[in-house]
């Protein structure tokens, strides 16, 4: 569609992200890559186009972004060791597992991740790969290589551990790298795979994965490397009571105090789940402009806590959402982590002070936010052409007075369009140039010879 103008003409509702833009009922219009119009009621496009896309039966957002992922572990879902547990031990119990990980298990399970992350409309995905027993030293090409192939942004953070449990720390040393590989990785595939335009399709970000996993001096060396490259930092903090008094204890700082202790505390980093911060701490992440990935399914199945994505927004603290891995969701849905997000922050702050158009906003503009995304995230003039078309023909929407409320409300789970700098990856539902069915045939393959291996040593 390279070249063409397209006018996606009628939305039943489109989400801008602004207020004003909210009837734009007569649609858009895209050139090559990005949106080049936006039509209020009775407006025609300024220039003839050259395809017509009929969206009157569609809701149009923003594409969703996630911004927090462990694709490898769609490989591991409902395992059965590692089911009604917290996270210490849900670690623990799944680590070994890990730890028989392959090449062929990253390549197949992050393009199942992808996959089933683009069908729910996301156009942008971040994921956190942390491990690398031997043989993995290339996951994160492995990534890029899933992410290409479907045509979806992504930003891919190399993470790291290693501190293992004989030095105090969660992991086994099977999983685990020393500093100086760590560092050295981390700056190559920056070097080979970041791109720094606005209309990047691979970014590469810096993502030791917890306090409990590395040590002050890769959590230093990657703030320096990030800056050196100006690409962004993450990590997992504060998700749980656990981990507080884990930083007491080894370091005697909690969580957020070791954050700015070793660098980290400023606009280029994000954080997974930020559940656990008191009101001061609030105040001083949101001064310093770090973003917070809201995960509410993975918090609610392991009974981590609610993040306070209210009182961190209005601090000053960009929120995005994020599904979280596979095996603590059990899913990769944007669209349902979305109604998620909405109903848990419902309960924690009352029907009154969160909206669905606040949900909507943490998995676009935040998200975007978060990951420090001036291109996407809303649709407006010059923006990337990323969107996501849901249609409401099911029974679950019949008698929805507001189709954009009714996204969230009804409970979507499937985009039925999507497209990504301008072009269709989704179409009716199905993924360009994908067979799914052998993908899953290829995945569960995967999952049960990971699972055979683990049981085989144990």
């Amino acid at each position: 569609m390279k070249n063409h103008r397209l006018w996606i003409k009628d939305p039943l509702a489109t989400y801008t992200g602004r207020k004003e833009d909210r009837n734009l009922s007569a649609g858009l219009v895209i050139e090559n890559n990005k949106i080049s119009e936006l039509l209020a009621t009775g407006q025609e496009p300024s220039v003839p186009v050259d395809i017509i896309f009929d969206a009157s039966r569609h809701v149009i957002l923003p594409g969703l972004i996630n911004t927090h992922h462990h694709f490898y572990q769609t490989l591991t879902r409902a395992f059965p060791t590692a089911l009604d547990k917290p996270l210490f031990p849900w670690l623990k119990s799944l680590y070994p597992v890990w730890a028989g990980l392959r090449p062929d298990d990253i390549a197949c399970s992050s393009r199942l991740a992808l996959a089933e992350l683009l069908l729910s409309g996301c156009t942008t995905a971040a994921d956190h790969h942390y491990l690398f027993p031997a043989g993995l030293e290339n996951a994160v090409d492995l990534q890029v290589e899933a992410a290409e192939e479907l045509g979806i942004r992504a930003t891919l953070t190399r993470g790291s551990m290693c501190l293992g449990e004989d030095e105090g720390g969660l992991p086994p040393r099977t999983v685990i790298q020393t500093e100086e590989a760590i560092i050295e990785d981390s700056e190559r595939v920056i070097q080979r795979y970041h791109q720094n335009d606005d209309d990047a399709m691979i970014q590469i970000a810096l993502a030791p994965c917890s306090p409990f996993s590395v040590t002050s001096e890769v959590m230093r060396a990657s703030a320096d490397l990030a800056q050196k490259y100006d690409v962004h930092l993450h990590t997992h903090l504060a998700e749980t009571h656990d981990e507080t008094d884990f930083c007491l204890e080894r370091s005697g700082l909690r969580p957020l105090d070791y954050l700015d202790s070793v660098g980290w505390l400023n606009d280029r980093t994000w954080l997974a789940h930020g559940i656990h911060f008191d009101d001061e701490e609030i105040s001083r992440l949101g001064e310093a402009g770090v973003g917070i990935t809201h995960c509410p399914s993975s918090n609610m199945i392991l009974a981590s806590g609610i993040c306070s994505a209210n009182s961190l927004e209005k601090a000053g603290s960009p929120i995005g959402i994020g599904v979280d891995g596979s095996a603590s969701n059990d899913g990769s849905n944007m669209i349902q982590e979305v109604r998620m997000a909405f109903l848990l922050q419902r309960l924690k702050y009352g029907a009154d002070k969160v909206s669905h158009l606040d949900a909507l906003r943490w998995a676009t503009q935040g998200s975007a936010a978060c990951l420090g995304r001036k291109d996407i995230g809303s649709i407006a003039t010059g923006m990337q052409a990323d969107l996501a078309l849901f249609n409401l023909d099911e029974p679950r929407f019949s008698g929805a007075g507001d189709p954009l409320a009714a996204l969230v409300l009804c409970g979507a789970d499937r985009a039925d369009y999507v497209m990504i700098a301008g072009e269709w990856r989704v179409e009716k539902g199905e993924i360009a140039g994908i067979d799914l069915q052998q993908l899953m045939h290829q995945h569960r393959q995967c999952a049960t010879d990971l699972a055979k291996r683990y049981f085989d040593k144990n």
